[in-house]
């Protein structure tokens, strides 16, 4: 299904999203720095799974500002659930902060990502990531970005000298996690583990890791960090958007020199993440 959205269209959305995620994310840096752990009032969602009240400030201030904006287009919080204000066929698709265990205990690996998504395709994808105080962006088929210059993935064809992440989550069996980790070990990768699937795509996406791997992520965790890794070059495979919406799924990234020693990751119930 052809996209309705011009390019126009599309850059002027992904400005306010810029826009919108450098806000958010530097003033949520601001007040974890300035609050201790216990005033975050965290609830949980499910085991190793909260929310706190800097998640729900967020999304709301995203979602106001955004929906003033573009009035006509639906929205889709980790948060607050889901909302249509018009006639648009568009969808933006948030995370607040994603890694909000990170977030919560003061370890830096946390990030805002922001997607908008029309039809079966994912159309802009925005992260501000933390760690570096920097927004990454893309729009299909225009490339990846950070802080406005492009971004590639790594040229790496050795997997001996290649860099994995990782992701697990309790919604998935953990023996299977130990039973990928050993293939990926057995490639020669060496691997690490943050807890933020926004930002291990966008380490790949700037060709700081060559492979990031999760078994299963809900939409919010994953669209935008896809489309930027995709749009830098890397192998992306995954479910169709209407999948990743009702249910989650699994992700792959990858540099391409590698994609094919990581071929049996590609075939783990994924689809072929295909180029505009």
């Amino acid at each position: 299904m052809p996209s309705p959205f011009d390019l126009a269209a599309l850059r002027e959305r992904t400005e306010a999203a810029i826009t919108i995620a450098r806000h958010v994310g530097m003033e949520t840096a601001k007040f974890r720095a300035e609050v201790q752990p216990e005033t975050l009032a965290v609830e949980n969602k499910g085991l190793q799974d909260f929310v706190t009240v800097a998640d729900k400030r967020a999304e709301q201030m995203i979602r106001k500002t955004l929906l003033e904006q573009f009035p006509d287009d639906a929205f889709l919080g980790e948060e607050g659930g889901a909302s249509r204000s018009g006639s648009s066929s568009g969808t933006w698709v948030v995370d607040p902060i994603d890694g909000t265990t990170n977030f919560i205990r003061g370890f830096r690996h946390w990030g805002v990502s922001i997607a908008f998504v029309a039809g079966d395709e994912i159309l802009i994808g925005v992260i501000y990531d933390a760690t570096q105080n920097a927004v990454f962006s893309a729009i299909r088929g225009e490339g990846a970005l950070r802080e406005g210059k492009p971004i590639t993935a790594a040229k790496t064809t050795d997997p001996s000298r290649g860099l994995a992440i990782l992701g697990h989550s309790r919604r998935t069996d953990f023996e299977d996690y130990l039973s990928i980790s050993r293939k990926i070990y057995e490639t020669g990768m060496d691997y690490r583990r943050m807890g933020a699937a926004a930002i291990g795509l966008i380490r790949v996406a700037e060709g700081v890791a060559d492979l990031y791997y999760e078994r299963h992520l809900s939409a919010w965790d994953v669209l935008a960090g896809a489309l930027i890794a995709r749009e830098a070059g890397a192998v992306v495979a995954l479910p169709s958007l209407a999948q990743l919406l009702e249910h989650g799924g699994p992700v792959v990234a990858c540099a391409p020199g590698v994609a094919k020693d990581l071929s049996f990751l590609m075939e783990l119930e994924v689809q072929s993440f295909a180029a505009a």
